[in-house]
């Protein structure tokens, strides 16, 4: 039977260090702050932006809520980043997707400044990690390393398949597992016999939000198998990886509900502690 990786243990781990870290800001009159930014009423955006607000709570970080109308304009969201970019008091600026479909997440994005994108998806940050130089990381799959490092799972040296190209997970996710030395196949809906790929790997990391769309027939024996899908299905929250088919035959894996998807916000916490500590010092100067 496969090792269960505990994403609610080890996002609770990262939490701790997070929290001792703010303690350690506050003995320097540092407060790490986040700004959250919600627009519109879209149910799941809302529940997990109130999630966020109690890791905040937990951790020590102040979290500065701004909830904006669905109808809100480009330039009115583009003059409330510009004034969080511009609050010193500000470390970290996190604005919920999905959008409104008449706003330009891409133009939000680029509009945060790097030293306060928490979220790691501004284009100077995806350069920094393909250049392997500091900066933030998407949270997701920085996450994902971290249940990795705490079940002592080293990629280096592993074949590994990430099934997913976006920018939050699946590039991302491929540079990092790049960088711990992994050899790493990246597909998606054009790869041809795609099963046949994947059984090929020591550690699968399945991003597409497909429910249940990897069963055994796309694992072998022994691999890891990290599923980071959130789909929520009329029999309940359901991962892309079918658990109870692949866990008999997987070495590790992760489940859903209670594996990334708590990581995905400890991360946030971290890299939120992280940007205070940068900017710390042009505080007290």
């Amino acid at each position: 039977m496969a090792t269960i990786i505990d994403g609610v243990k080890v996002a609770a781990e990262v939490r701790g260090r997070a929290a001792e870290e703010v303690r350690e800001l506050a003995a320097h009159g540092v407060t790490p702050c986040l700004a959250v930014v919600l627009v519109g009423d879209d149910p799941a955006s809302a529940s997990y932006v109130r999630m966020k607000e109690r890791d905040c709570a937990e951790v020590g970080i102040e979290s500065r809520d701004h909830r904006l109308s669905a109808t809100t304009s480009q330039q009115e969201l583009d003059d409330l980043i510009d004034a969080l970019n511009a609050d010193p008091a500000v470390h970290g600026i996190l604005v919920q997707m999905p959008l409104p479909e008449h706003l330009d997440p891409e133009s939000v994005i680029e509009r945060i400044d790097p030293a306060k994108d928490v979220d790691g998806f501004h284009p100077e940050s995806l350069g920094h990690l393909v250049r392997g130089l500091p900066g933030f990381r998407a949270c997701t799959p920085a996450g994902v390393m971290e249940m990795l490092r705490a079940y002592d799972i080293d990629p280096s040296g592993m074949r590994a398949v990430v099934i997913g190209r976006s920018t939050i997970v699946g590039k991302p996710m491929a540079l990092l597992l790049l960088e711990a030395n992994a050899t790493v196949t990246v597909c998606h809906s054009r790869t041809k016999d795609l099963e046949a790929v994947c059984r090929e790997a020591d550690l699968v990391v399945a991003a597409i939000g497909r429910p249940k769309m990897v069963d055994a027939s796309y694992i072998k024996p022994g691999a890891v198998v990290i599923d980071v899908g959130i789909n929520r299905t009329d029999e309940g929250m359901v991962g892309d990886v079918d658990f109870a088919a692949v866990e008999p035959i997987a070495s590790a894996i992760t489940p859903v509900p209670g594996g990334v998807g708590p990581m995905t916000r400890a991360m946030l916490m971290a890299n939120t502690v992280a940007a205070a500590r940068s900017a710390a010092p042009r505080e007290q100067g």
